[in-house]
């Protein structure tokens, strides 16, 4: 087994390969952390010379063309956002901006007052937003990355791969792994067996959750939670996480249509299971 670990997407991105000779493993980690890498550029709220900041600085009604990932991962956030009635949101950038989580975007023509209904996704990697909306596709695109490394890997053929970056987590095998859920205060958690799939993982903590916000009313989630996703893939996992966090009842819904299953802890002790069977 080949291992490599590397700081991307605001956390360590940790990759492993078996069934590969060491030349081909090295190589085969290489070409996944470039597309980690491009996927950076091409989604960061932060780079000035990334889609985001682009379609940012563009005026509205302006056509903006993206890379055909940043489109993919837009077309599925506003899938998403449509299916939850907004309790998934890309555009929940300026509720960030303003707890002091995200900076103002640089260079923008007008402060956001759109919504995610404004993003107008057009053929040929092409998007206009219709009113100023600051779209922010963190997590959904994190776990973008991680399925377009994991892809990578499966590429060369390797017996078995995963690819960890921080809370988002996936990978393919003969035989499952066994993957203890943590939740970030140390507590007893329960354990699952993730064999070709992907697993999320997000936490709300009373003290640090100025990054946890429900998009319909902008107010910070304020309760103890912590949730993590078994998905097919992680985009999937990653964005269902924030539907559950703010609204479990949709969020169970949300889970069956995607044939996922979640693991919520809604306070101190008390856990339960959602979605699929």
């Amino acid at each position: 087994m080949i291992t490599r670990a590397r700081p991307w997407l605001g956390t360590l991105v940790e990759m492993r390969v078996e069934g590969l000779a060491e030349a081909r493993a090295i190589a085969a980690i290489e070409a996944a952390f470039a597309e980690v890498a491009a996927v950076h550029r091409c989604m960061s709220f932060h780079e000035a010379d990334s889609d985001l900041s682009r379609l940012h600085r563009a005026n509205p009604g302006a056509v903006v063309e993206v890379d055909a990932r940043t489109w993919t991962v837009l077309a599925a956030a506003c899938a998403l956002a449509e299916e939850s009635n907004g309790r998934f949101d890309p555009a929940i950038a300026p509720h960030l901006v303003e707890r002091g989580v995200l900076p103002t975007p640089a260079a923008t023509r007008a402060a956001a007052s759109g919504s995610w209904r404004d993003i107008e996704l057009l053929p040929n990697s092409r998007v206009r937003r219709r009113q100023p909306v600051w779209i922010d596709l963190g997590g959904i695109a994190k776990g973008h990355a991680v399925d377009r490394a994991l892809a990578c890997l499966r590429a060369t053929g390797a017996s078995a791969a995963s690819v960890n970056a921080g809370g988002d987590l996936a990978r393919y095998g003969a035989a499952p792994e066994r993957i203890a859920l943590r939740h970030g205060d140390g507590g007893a958690a329960p354990s699952i067996e993730l064999g070709d799939a992907a697993l999320a993982t997000s936490v709300v903590a009373p003290r640090a959750c100025a990054a946890h916000v429900n998009p319909r009313t902008g107010r910070a989630l304020r309760a103890r939670r912590a949730v993590s996703v078994l998905a097919a893939n992680c985009m999937i996992a990653d964005a269902l996480t924030k539907v559950v966090l703010a609204d479990a009842r949709i969020g169970e819904r949300l889970l069956r249509r995607h044939r996922a299953s979640a693991c919520l802890r809604d306070g101190e002790r008390r856990w339960r299971m959602l979605g699929a069977e």
